[in-house]
């Protein structure tokens, strides 16, 4: 059973409220954590070696440049292998690849995509799924090892004081929890959230349901983020969305801090404006790889 209570039952305090995704958002760690974390882990635990340069390849587009960037690991992990397997020059080389299928029928069925989800399911007679364990777990120590001291993006610490005036805030990632906590609590962040909420909480989707839907007025529930699973978790609980575009990220948050809160709070951010922003985020990401 997941902690989504926590979730369920936050009272609203304010009369707004925010949900902040975190990685590639508020910290710009997400290059730093695929290129030299997941990637890594991801041709050791998969035996890769052989066809590393297109595996590095697959990996980046997957989670940081295309339209499925911020999506959840497990998910983001069986499209790589997918996507790896279909590559020509990888299939020229004859390269011995796991088939995903297995994980993505886990990921179809799973009420919830975390390792504890996962190490259920290998546990009640599905050994087939213990390398993705394998791997999420290198990934986490891999993060614990090499990512520290990057402070928030500037102009966050700033956003997050004007947002607490009027709104309760939350985060909303599918980073592992731990994650989120050694991050925020290091750089003095976390006194701004509520709750930091995790992928053991749920999807993005189902963090915003949970604690904020029915709680609060339209258009009092803006999400911020910067990957097209962001937009969708906000659409689909009928919230507001302000994009933090990738690559730009530093302008976005100050257009956020000097413009974007002040429309959000006086009512003037949805409709024409939002829709500006939201097209230009769309443009910035490709659906489909170039090989």
């Amino acid at each position: 059973m997941s902690d989504s209570h926590v979730l369920k039952n936050l009272k609203p305090s304010k009369e707004f409220f925010i949900g902040i995704d975190s990685d590639g958002c508020v910290f710009d760690t997400m290059e730093l954590k695929h290129k030299e974390c997941f990637a890594p882990v991801f041709i050791k635990q998969f035996r890769l070696q052989t066809v590393n340069k297109y595996a590095r390849e697959v990996w980046d587009f997957v989670n940081l440049y295309s339209k499925t960037r911020g999506a959840n690991r497990f998910e983001a992990l069986a499209r790589a292998l997918r996507l790896l397997r279909e590559r020509k020059e990888v299939v020229a080389r004859g390269a011995a690849l796991p088939d995903p299928a297995e994980l993505e029928a886990w990921i179809a069925r799973a009420p919830q995509l975390s390792n504890s989800g996962l190490k259920k399911e290998i546990d009640a007679g599905h050994p087939g799924l213990a390398p993705a364990l394998a791997w999420s777990l290198g990934v986490n120590k891999a993060v614990e090892e090499n990512v520290s001291g990057v402070p928030p993006l500037p102009f966050v610490r700033e956003s997050l004081q004007k947002m607490v005036q009027s709104a309760d805030v939350i985060v909303v990632s599918q980073s592992a929890t731990e994650t989120l906590v050694r991050e925020w609590k290091e750089h003095d962040i976390d006194q701004f959230v509520r709750i930091l909420a995790g992928q053991e909480l749920g999807t993005k989707a189902e963090h915003l349901r949970l604690a904020a839907g029915g709680k609060y007025s339209s258009n009092h529930v803006l999400m911020i983020g910067d990957a097209p699973g962001d937009f969708k978790a906000a659409r689909s609980n009928q919230a507001l969305f302000y994009p933090i575009l990738p690559g730009r990220e530093e302008a976005s948050w100050e257009k956020l801090c000097r413009e974007g809160l002040d429309r959000f709070f006086a009512g003037t951010y949805a409709g024409p404006y939002e829709a500006g922003l939201i097209n230009e985020f769309d443009a910035t990401l490709p659906e489909k790889p170039n090989w």
